[in-house]
């Protein structure tokens, strides 16, 4: 066996996921038009901030959030994942140690209330991180945080905890980052779009076709695997725990999720908990 490399479910070497923050009205329409197109994405929630019932926004105010109740209804857990960023949304790098992993653990234990669900993912309020918060968030149980630094590459994430996206949806390049990934029908490693924005930008700068025409190009592509954030986590992680024998020949899966990869010639699907024989 020369190599052996990752591949996405179905054998698929191409994955798309998006990263949206801050909980805002207009994640209403953005998910919508994701149901439309087939992808999935992660949703960074401060539960500190909801508004509260009955607000009424001044006219022209773009940055809405939602109500508790509006942001149950919205976030479809089959394409949406939610996620910590603040229980106020505060810089984290600015805060003392403790009240920092108080701010981090109030706002995922209150998701983890209202979503019933567990919560291990996030993104840095305004981007802004450091080596201590990212101790504090490993401390506190998150296995990944999104950062705002674009890379402008397909890259596979080494440092979770430090997240980069592959790019913004008003950045100069999209269009020619998204041709390129729909032009690679095959590479020698797998590959990852990663966007991030807010939602309200859609509206604030009255571009709410800039991601419809996105979506549609990048989007109800059987040769893509459409995920979470934390699914792709999950899913690098099955494969890295891959065990091979000496000779590379026997192919132990000790996760419970089905891992493919491929080497020389073929793509092999092995079963979670498997024990499997090239």
């Amino acid at each position: 066996m020369n190599c052996v490399r990752m591949v996405f479910p179905g054998g698929k070497h191409r994955a798309f996921t998006m990263s949206y923050d801050d909980g805002v009205e207009q994640d209403v329409r953005l998910i919508s038009t994701m149901k439309k197109y087939g992808v999935k994405g992660t949703f960074n929630l401060n539960s500190g901030l909801y508004a509260a019932e009955g607000t009424v926004y001044p006219k022209g105010q773009v940055h809405r959030r939602m109500t508790r109740e509006m942001c149950l209804k919205t976030y479809d857990p089959k394409i949406c994942e939610v996620a910590v960023h603040g229980y106020r949304h505060p810089f984290w790098n600015q805060l003392p140690a403790g009240t920092r992993m108080l701010d981090i653990i109030k706002d995922r234990e209150q998701l983890e209330s209202d979503f019933d669900t567990v919560i291990r993912g996030a993104a840095y309020p305004y981007g802004a991180y450091d080596g201590a918060t990212i101790d504090t968030l490993r401390d506190a149980g998150i296995v990944y945080c999104r950062t705002v630094n674009a890379t402008h590459s397909f890259r596979i994430p080494e440092n979770w905890l430090a997240l980069d996206p592959t790019c913004h949806h008003n950045d100069e390049k999209l269009d020619e980052l998204a041709d390129r990934f729909l032009a690679a029908t095959d590479s020698r490693e797998p590959m990852l779009f990663y966007l991030w924005g807010h939602s309200y930008e859609f509206e604030g700068m009255d571009n709410w076709p800039r991601i419809e025409s996105f979506l549609s190009k990048i989007g109800a592509n059987a040769d893509i695997w459409y995920a979470t954030n934390i699914e792709m986590y999950d899913y690098v992680q099955a494969f890295k725990q891959l065990r091979f024998s000496a000779d590379g020949k026997t192919v132990v899966n000790p996760s419970a999720m089905p891992v493919w990869f491929k080497d020389e010639k073929l793509t092999h699907m092995v079963a979670g908990g498997e024990t499997y024989r090239l």
